[in-house]
């Protein structure tokens, strides 16, 4: 795929991040430039961050969290400090958007940012307006969002079911 696209992953389903990096290492294979931003993702074991190493300068890693802990286990304050670090990461993002940096940038997890009240529906709007002409911009996680959908050329919602 060249040129501008924006696609949602959503739902309460497994395999949001696994489907936008797929795409993300797809484009890669084929020169294009990839970033990955993380959001209140739980830490991994190390293992990962090193298969991440590997895929560089083609695919790059991005967190901006800075505890170990999740999110809801950290104190009042602590949480502030996090809400900072990540209000950082989307900075950056738009940045990246901004400067056209990569040809593939993937927001991991940043709709459930919305549901916690820390990054508001009209922030990654202002995201979305900011993808240039031959960006690809993936956003993944639980919440619908569907507010957004009026602005992204795609959504793939993954439901979890009881068979």
């Amino acid at each position: 795929m060249s040129g501008r696209s924006i696609h949602i992953f959503c739902g309460t389903g497994t395999g949001k991040t696994s489907a936008a990096l797929g795409k993300g290492i797809r484009e890669a294979s084929v020169g294009k430039n990839v970033i990955l931003i993380q959001f209140l993702k739980e830490k991994q074991a190390h293992g990962s961050m090193d298969f991440f190493k590997r895929l560089e300068p083609e695919v790059r890693l991005f967190r901006f969290e800075k505890f170990p802990e999740n999110y809801e286990s950290l104190t009042e304050r602590e949480q502030e400090d996090e809400i900072q670090n990540i209000k950082n990461g989307l900075n950056f993002a738009k940045k990246v958007l901004v400067t056209e940096e990569c040809d593939v940038l993937i927001l991991d997890e940043i709709l459930g940012l919305t549901e916690k009240g820390i990054v508001s529906i009209d922030e990654i709007r202002s995201l979305i307006d900011a993808v240039g002409d031959e960006t690809e911009l993936y956003l993944t996680g639980t919440c619908r969002c569907e507010e957004l959908w009026p602005y992204v050329d795609e959504v793939t919602e993954l439901i979890t079911q009881n068979v």
